[in-house]
């Protein structure tokens, strides 16, 4: 029996065991991962505010539906722009007074007390001022300018000194007034707008004439010869007033 050599196995020859080759994710720049937590106090909070937007377009649109009703752009609520007469627009007084940033009285101020006269014309005839204009008797206000009967007298009666001025009167009526019309009659066409102070001319916005005592105001559209001859410079005041 013949000897066989014997090798005694190498071992760096075994075969080396197979390791996996684990590869790292790629991370690519940008947002940090955001834990679920915070991700759900974000969308808690999105959901607010989109709660919150809702409720503000809400009552934007009630405000709109409800606010008084008002004429062409720039007058204030329930301004009458038609022909003559004009009745006073008390529904819609309080705001009218508050846009016009005038006290809202439950009672005659006596700080300040002066009268004025207006006489008003359209087309050559004189319209009538009529009584209790800036008085509300259902609600118990007034505004600090207003008339109690149709004598064209204007009372000045207000807890604080201020300047009042002759667009605020017809702001108080509720009769659209500027330089160019009063109501609906309006210059063009052949008439014109005049307006005068104790007999004399005024030139520039008549809204801004300020009520002083015993003043006599003449408000005219119409044609020349539709004015007033002579125009009323003075007004006999009743003893009192």
């Amino acid at each position: 029996m013949s000897k066989r050599s014997r090798r005694r196995a190498d071992p760096s020859a075994r075969p080396r065991p197979q390791l996996e080759r684990v590869i790292e994710p790629v991370r690519r720049p940008g947002r940090p991962r955001v834990a679920e937590p915070v991700r759900r106090r974000r969308r808690g909070l999105l959901l607010a505010l989109a709660a919150a937007a809702i409720g503000v377009v809400i009552v934007v649109v009630v405000v709109v539906l409800n606010r008084p009703p008002s004429g062409p752009a720039g007058l204030l609520p329930a301004m009458q722009t038609g022909a003559p007469p004009w009745l006073p627009e008390i529904e819609h007084l309080q705001a009218r007074l508050q846009a016009d940033g005038l006290q809202i009285l439950t009672t005659e101020g006596q700080v300040q007390h002066t009268h004025q006269h207006l006489d008003l014309f359209v087309d050559g005839k004189a319209v009538t001022i009529p009584a209790d204009i800036g008085i509300d008797f259902v609600t118990a206000i007034l505004s600090p300018i207003h008339t109690h009967d149709a004598t064209g007298i204007i009372h000045v009666e207000s807890p604080v000194v201020h300047e009042f001025t002759l667009g605020e009167f017809f702001d108080v009526w509720g009769v659209r007034f500027d330089a160019h019309c009063v109501g609906g009659i309006c210059d063009g066409n052949g008439r014109s707008m005049s307006v005068y102070l104790n007999g004399q001319a005024i030139s520039g916005d008549p809204r801004a004439i300020v009520l002083d005592a015993h003043e006599e105001i003449v408000v005219a559209v119409g044609t020349s010869a539709q004015l007033p001859n002579p125009i009323p410079s003075t007004y006999a005041f009743p003893a009192g007033l």
